[in-house]
């Protein structure tokens, strides 16, 4: 983001719930609506689940970023889309550390990634102490949010780039070419990175995101 402000782009973070798949997508194109003039949309891990349904909405939307992020069709949910090898394809009680959070509907928890898994899985090419240190301050997402189906498919009507870390064990690169060559995209494949090479090697990702941008100018 960064990088993308110096470069005189009006780029922000929006707060994403991850309490449901729907109600995170509303949140998010409530804001989107608030702007004017084209947007291009970026979407990591399950925030590509969420803008995928969000941009449906919003006209202004003119390109999609997805970086190590799910892309669902109508009907699918974020789950199923991590890839048979993932790493979150084991005993959910070795991965998570699961709480109850206010307002859960039945049978909802709130899930933290044990540090063990967190480290070795999803930030793998980070030092330890910054990989630790993302840890301990991550926030919870509800099962919720992993489990409601997409509503919307907006990538089968506006142009989409994808970011593929060959090294994710996230959202295995197998799952993300599959859905990126669904929805017609470009795609970008860094050799090695993880789930957060958005963070351990930003100016590749900032670059992809600068693709979209000059193509909507």
């Amino acid at each position: 983001m960064d990088a993308l402000r110096r470069a005189g782009y009006d780029a922000r973070a929006i707060a994403n719930p991850l309490r449901n798949l729907t109600s995170d997508a509303a949140t998010v194109a409530d804001f989107l609506k608030t702007i004017s003039g084209p947007v291009v949309l970026v979407g990591h891990s399950y925030g590509g689940s969420v803008i995928t349904n969000a941009a449906a909405s919003v006209p202004n939307v003119k390109a999609l970023v997805y970086v190590d992020a799910a892309a669902p069709d109508i009907g699918e949910t974020t789950g199923r889309l991590s890839g048979s090898d993932s790493d979150l394809s084991k005993d959910a009680a070795t991965l998570y550390d699961e709480v109850s959070y206010p307002g859960a509907p039945q049978g909802a928890t709130d899930l933290y990634l044990k540090q063990n898994v967190f480290v070795h899985s999803f930030a793998p090419d980070l030092p330890q102490d910054t990989a630790v240190r993302l840890w301990a301050s991550q926030r919870a997402a509800s099962t919720s949010a992993f489990t409601t189906p997409s509503k919307a498919a907006a990538w089968k009507t506006i142009p989409s780039w994808y970011f593929i870390s060959t090294g994710d064990r996230i959202i295995t690169p197998a799952s993300e070419r599959s859905m990126a060559h669904r929805a017609h995209s470009k795609i970008t494949e860094f050799r090695g990175g993880s789930h957060l090479t958005l963070i351990s090697h930003p100016d590749a990702v900032t670059s992809v995101i600068g693709s979209a941008i000059c193509s909507v100018r």
